[in-house]
């Protein structure tokens, strides 16, 4: 498998009113997004819902975007876990045959030290023939992965092919991508708000939220990047900073959803313990969505 790059989208896992998954607009959104130009499409992760879904839930949509997409775009799998054993124990239930990569998060609630990182994900490397991308978010982990954590993986393990960088620290992202220890490892945006000072800066690209919602103008928006058109590609990107800043006010994948509504792809049901998005907010992203120039 060559290198991720550019626009991968964490795709959302939308409901009917009665909490069921809404297959139809799951073929929706996907659809839209292989339309408009994405590179890659990322499922099951935070955004898609996943710590509610169970496992039959998660292999029928697995199946339902392998169906959809037909091998159009590269398709990388959440599979995660504070409990390690559950990891190996989830990468041998899911059917994994056409999925190019798989996304693990940095183990959450038991903060781990950065040699139990290590262990953790040697021992997922260790049984996988799957290529691993790190997902770092210690917002939500409580544990923040080390470039010395990182460097020692990449060297040791072949499958270990890049990072979803999510701190919120952009020169932690920096020092990543000036001091990796291979030059093929790839460091992915995981924070839309960071994404294109990250990308010029030497990121590969973004697993992108928004991006969904906005496949077009951000696929654009890294092409530009790409071709070093500074201006033009921040253009887009302030446009998209400033519904970034509305949609994550009560959550995420509550805001996401609720302008997956507005734009007509699907409900803004999520599953509990997470909650709609108030219709004062919802207003907002309405106001902010049409006064949107691209």
């Amino acid at each position: 498998m060559k290198k991720l790059s550019g626009i991968g989208v964490a795709l959302v896992t939308p409901f009917n009113k009665q909490g069921a998954i809404d297959f139809k607009s799951i073929e929706k959104i996907v659809s839209f997004v292989i339309k408009e130009g994405v590179q890659y499409l990322v499922l099951l992760g935070t955004t898609g819902e996943a710590s509610t879904l169970h496992i039959k839930e998660k292999i029928d949509i697995i199946n339902c975007v392998m169906n959809i997409n037909s091998k159009k775009l590269p398709v990388v799998v959440g599979i995660g876990s504070n409990n390690t054993e559950e990891v190996i124990l989830n990468l041998k239930k899911f059917t994994l045959n056409s999925v190019d990569a798989i996304l693990s998060v940095c183990p959450y609630y038991n903060k781990p030290s950065q040699k139990g990182i290590f262990h953790h994900f040697k021992t997922i490397s260790e049984n996988t023939d799957k290529n691993i991308i790190i997902y770092n978010v210690p917002h939500r982990t409580g544990t923040n992965i080390s470039l010395e954590t990182i460097n020692k993986l990449i060297l040791k393990y072949e499958n270990i092919i890049g990072i979803k960088e999510a701190s919120g620290n952009i020169l932690q992202s920096y020092n990543i991508i000036n001091n990796k220890s291979k030059k093929n490892f790839a460091v992915l945006s995981g924070d839309d708000n960071l994404s294109l000072p990250i990308i010029l800066g030497g990121g590969e690209g973004m697993i992108s939220v928004v991006g969904q919602a906005f496949p077009k103008e951000l696929s654009k928006m890294f092409k530009l990047a790409c071709e070093n058109k500074v201006q033009e590609a921040y253009k887009i990107y302030f446009n998209i900073i400033k519904i970034y800043n509305i949609i994550f006010k009560e959550g995420n994948p509550s805001g996401i959803k609720t302008l997956l509504k507005l734009k007509g792809l699907c409900n803004n049901y999520v599953r509990l313990p997470l909650m709609e998005c108030s219709k004062t907010l919802e207003q907002q992203i309405k106001l902010e969505l049409n006064s949107l120039k691209f």
